[in-house]
């Protein structure tokens, strides 16, 4: 299903049961969703920041990143299994949740595992870089998609992967040699325009930081 896609609701083979006040709730968080944009985009980059600065880094966002994505797996296992908590959740969060959050784990959640595991697994430069892709390329790429995105590719729309790649692509060389940025950025373009039911808060950051890894060795 795509992004900001309602689920229908009815009762044929594969459709969500009617809930009249979860339909209206999930309804109107339909959209380009700006808040969620920047809420995405603004929690990135303090994640980045926060590694890089005197006094946190990795000792210190670890256990906090690891802190929230507690708190947002029993909230999402307490929603899904609670249509009236649902309700709530779509209701106090509308400027951030997303209609595909109806009935799965929530995007915020895959994002603090995507960031959590990418911090874990690659060298702190390399997971900054990562964090700092999926903060930026990535909400870019969906407005951009949403407003004028016209043909289809993969989850999105080519224009949407083009902006994510370029965006990518800037925000590499800013930290990272030019060839190494540009072959990141194709490379973590094609995962993230893959059309797989992996949310790409997840994929993102991971083959980002893999991707710096790999090349890194012979481009960095």
């Amino acid at each position: 299903m795509a992004e900001g896609e309602v689920p229908r609701s009815g009762t044929g083979p594969g459709d969500v049961p009617a809930q009249p006040d979860l339909d209206e709730a999930v309804r109107r968080t339909a959209g380009v969703q700006p808040g969620r944009r920047a809420f995405h985009a603004t929690g990135g980059l303090l994640i980045a920041w926060l590694l890089v600065s005197d006094g946190f880094g990795r000792s210190v966002v670890v256990p906090l990143l690891a802190a929230a994505l507690a708190i947002a797996l029993a909230l999402d296992w307490l929603r899904l299994r609670s249509p009236a908590a649902n309700v709530r959740f779509f209701r106090a969060l509308r400027l951030l949740a997303s209609p595909r959050e109806r009935d799965r784990v929530a995007s915020s959640t895959w994002y603090l595992v995507g960031v959590l595991a990418t911090i874990l697994l690659a060298p702190t430069s390399y997971a900054v870089s990562a964090i700092l892709v999926l903060a930026l390329a990535d909400p870019a790429a969906s407005v951009v998609g949403r407003l004028w995105g016209r043909h289809p590719l993969g989850s999105g729309t080519v224009l949407g992967t083009v902006t994510f790649a370029t965006v990518a692509t800037l925000v590499l060389a800013a930290r990272h040699p030019l060839p190494l940025a540009i072959g990141v950025a194709l490379l973590v373009s094609v995962a993230e325009a893959l059309d797989i039911r992996v949310d790409d808060n997840l994929r993102v950051p991971l083959a980002t930081g893999l991707a710096l890894m790999v090349l890194g060795t012979g481009l960095g």
